[in-house]
């Protein structure tokens, strides 16, 4: 049984996102493992964190990385043991972390052993774990494509059918409609709980209520029945958190995801804001300046829209996004300064915030030649793209923006060979920078940016407005500032936050006039703004 704290406990907590493969090597191998996680524990409980969201450490051919998982109870090998996962449940138990485990519900590989059984023939019970149709080689059942990049349908020749995916053809889609798929589901998650595992981040769950009949993806009819029946089955044991990655979610289906009586999940990985530098009706790769006033109404709605009915989960940077100061801040000349600003502002709304590894230390974007990305999806938007007659350096300079594998290069502990992540040769490039933004330097520097993280960390868990406090939008038309308070009956908040590498003229409300300064990127000075700069302001409420 867990022993966590009490129910909603998330609420008050920070939680760090580790991507195994690229945080910690132990053996040289260049592959992070599961050893090298445990030996970086003491460096979590150092930063404050409360929980770790482990990206996927299943035993996988790695086609996407472990989102195809090829057996939901084995370890890959290179990741390590049974008996390494069960280490790291309890050492990071005994410094007070959660494992918080990723899990992929909405398809596994083609590897796995459903998969290889439901090949043998249409007569197999396994044959229904997956979604098939039937058709001939030159006429799929619909136009439906995958996300990475060609069609969903991939067919098999000696069954004269064709399975659906929405990713790589190596990752087939589970056939939720079948009560069999879900029971075995949910099966598998209690085996994780009875290890200690204390909840799980759902990947891509917002598309297991498919109708591809109907050429529908995300959001369809039967999800949330779907949901309530997972919670109900799987997930509603006192403090078991449960995140839901939802692309597709807008504020009323949040509200459904993450309501307060937990009916299904406790909170959602929502994604309007990271959309809002992209064209509207293109890919990702298809990018736009960002307008900071749309990314304060996007704020402003959702933190409104959720207070008091569900719960949201703050994030700027993760395994699937390019680095964050690399993207709205700037990675040269204000790389600190910038990296300080974006964690204000996340971290003073409400939600559960994730650090993503690396994002504590300013981590930046990499340039590698095309061979060298190891991400499914931009080998695969790069052949697609150029076959259509997009020049390819217009294709590269998108995927130098844009790819995954800009936040999975290896974590920089150290300016020693590798940045200290492995004495081997690194599965993917360690980037050049590691000698300039690595963590022994930064902890022996008090004006760091780990450092301020601390701060940050450290000030959520001081004062109950972070967690309780209404959002109110100050400075709504600027294009430059950022600036919001949160209030409770007691407390106040002042968050003012400036987007630009030039200095901005502000005077602070004169309700805050006599607030405590609790944080800022530069030494206090009255006047304008400073090049991206960050203040927040605390102060008790008169009765």
């Amino acid at each position: 049984m867990l022993d966590k704290k009490k129910w909603g406990w998330w609420r008050d907590a920070v939680f760090y996102q580790v991507y195994p493969k690229s945080f910690q090597d132990s053996n040289g191998d260049g592959i992070g493992d599961i050893p090298g996680i445990i030996s970086r524990l003491d460096y979590l409980q150092q930063l404050g964190v409360d929980g770790v969201w482990l990206s996927p450490v299943y035993d996988s051919p790695q086609v996407d990385n472990g989102y195809d998982i090829a057996d939901y109870r084995a370890i890959w090998p290179p990741m390590g043991t049974m008996e390494d996962m069960d280490r790291l449940i309890a050492e990071a138990r005994a410094r007070g972390i959660s494992i918080i485990m990723d899990l992929v519900l909405n398809h596994t590989s083609d590897q796995h052993a459903w998969f290889q059984r439901a090949l043998q023939s249409r007569d197999d019970p396994y044959h229904d774990y997956y979604i098939w149709r039937d058709g001939t080689p030159d006429a799929p059942p619909n136009g439906l494509r995958a996300s990475f990049g060609g069609s969903a349908w991939t067919y098999v020749p000696h069954l004269g059918q064709y399975y659906f995916h929405q990713f790589a053809p190596q990752q087939p889609d589970l056939n939720w409609d079948n009560p069999t798929v879900r029971r075995e589901l949910y099966d598998m998650i209690r085996f994780w709980v009875d290890k200690g595992v204390e909840g799980f981040r759902l990947d891509v769950i917002d598309v297991i209520g498919k109708d591809p009949d109907r050429g529908v993806t995300c959001n369809g009819p039967k999800l949330h029945p779907l949901l309530d029946e997972l919670s109900r089955e799987a997930f509603r044991e006192e403090g078991l958190v449960t995140v839901g990655e939802a692309w597709g979610a807008d504020l009323e289906r949040a509200k459904r995801y993450s309501a307060l009586d937990a009916s299904e999940l406790s909170m959602v990985f929502q994604f309007q804001h990271i959309l809002l530098d992209q064209l509207p009706e293109g890919e990702k790769w298809d990018m736009v300046p960002l307008r900071l006033t749309a990314l304060k109404r996007c704020a402003e709605h959702w933190q409104q829209g959720l207070h008091g009915q569900g719960w949201n989960s703050l994030f700027l940077d993760n395994h699937d996004l390019p680095r964050i100061v690399s993207r709205w801040g700037d990675d040269t000349t204000y790389r600190v300064q910038s990296a300080k600003m974006l964690a204000t502002m996340l971290h003073g709304m409400e939600g559960t915030p994730y650090v993503y590894q690396g994002e504590e230390l300013g981590m930046t974007n990499i340039r590698l030649p095309i061979q060298a990305y190891a991400d499914a999806e931009t080998q695969c938007v790069y052949a697609e793209r150029v076959a259509r007659g997009d020049p390819p350096e217009e294709v590269m300079a998108s995927i130098y923006a844009r790819s995954r594998d800009n936040a999975r290069t290896p974590m920089q502990w150290s300016a020693e060979k590798n940045a200290g992540f492995s004495q081997g040769d690194p599965w993917l490039p360690v980037n050049p920078n590691y000698r300039e933004i690595n963590v022994q330097d930064q902890l022996a520097d008090p004006n760091s940016i780990l450092a301020y993280y601390r701060s940050l960390i450290a000030l959520r868990k001081r004062y109950p407005v972070f967690r309780d406090g209404t959002f109110t939008l100050l400075e709504p038309e600027s294009e430059k500032l950022f600036v919001y308070t949160r209030q409770t009956d007691t407390e106040q908040l002042l968050v003012v936050c400036n987007f630009t590498g030039e200095t901005v003229p502000y005077e602070r409300p004169a309700a805050f006039a006599r607030a405590e300064r609790l944080l800022g990127n530069y030494d206090p000075a009255g006047g304008a703004l400073r090049p991206y700069e960050a203040q927040l302001y605390y102060q008790r409420r008169q009765a």
